[in-house]
């Protein structure tokens, strides 16, 4: 009888190890800088576009790192506001 106790609780907790590791489990981000003055190769870098890239690739790879970094959604202020500068560099001198 105890075996089986003993057995319902190694299985219980390995069940919740695996369902917290599942929850917890972020994808690892890329080194956002935080300093204000940001050139279009370092911008292009942050987005992860290259040089040729039209305005909706643009706003697409924005609107995909925006997804994980916004602080809504556990990211920080600083990420956002150098996503959307990179954004808007980038747009700006595609216009």
């Amino acid at each position: 009888m105890m075996w089986k106790l003993i057995i319902a609780l190694l299985v219980a907790y390995a069940g919740w190890r695996l369902w917290n590791d599942a929850l917890g489990a972020k994808p690892k981000r890329r080194a956002i800088p935080t300093s204000e003055p940001i050139d279009a190769a370092a911008a292009r870098r942050l987005l992860g576009v290259d040089r040729a890239a039209d305005e909706p690739t643009i706003r697409a790879a924005h609107r995909r790192l925006m997804a994980e970094a916004h602080p809504d959604r556990g990211g920080s202020a600083d990420e956002a506001r150098a996503l959307n500068a990179a954004r808007d560099l980038l747009l700006g001198q595609a216009a």
